[in-house]
């Protein structure tokens, strides 16, 4: 049956240990990169990371001419400047889906995750700066008797 104990100190002795961290292990392709895959609303975006320059590309242009807005292009950027290596990987992505803030949004998930394939270190620094959780809001659905998702049609007495 169970075993009594008479001091705090034979508490320890039944406490099962505890089992350690679990380690993360660096995933590579044949090529040398880290792949992942980002998501935001109704954009998906999959980002391959390599050692290089800084170099940022998005469906083969530019992020100054894919992300206009410098608004988005700093979002996409915080994964980077959180684990200071902001100009040591070039980055390739391909989006789809959503408009350009769900899209930014999206491509910032995928570099954070990639960001920790490559180099797992970095893991700590990214989940505290809430990079690596998917924000899972989606637009609300329309309901039948309604004009938008929770708006009522104008209500006339007469």
């Amino acid at each position: 049956m169970a075993e009594t104990v008479q001091s705090l100190e034979g508490l320890s002795s039944l406490k099962p240990a505890t089992p350690d961290a679990p380690q993360y292990v660096q995933k590579l392709d044949a090529q040398g990169r880290a792949y992942a895959t980002g998501k935001r609303k109704n954009a998906v975006a999959r980002v391959w990371i390599k050692p290089g320059s800084g170099k940022i590309v998005v469906n083969t242009k530019t992020i100054e001419a894919f992300f206009a807005r410098p608004v988005l292009r700093m979002m996409i950027n915080q994964p980077l400047v959180a684990a200071n290596r902001a100009t040591q990987y070039d980055i390739i992505c391909t989006v789809s889906g959503g408009g350009l803030s769900g899209q930014a949004g999206a491509v910032r998930h995928g570099l954070a995750k990639a960001l920790t394939y490559f180099e797992p270190d970095l893991r700590g620094a990214l989940k505290r700066g809430g990079f690596l959780t998917r924000d899972s809001r989606v637009v609300e659905r329309k309901k039948y008797g309604r004009a938008k998702a929770r708006r009522s049609f104008q209500f006339s007495k007469r």
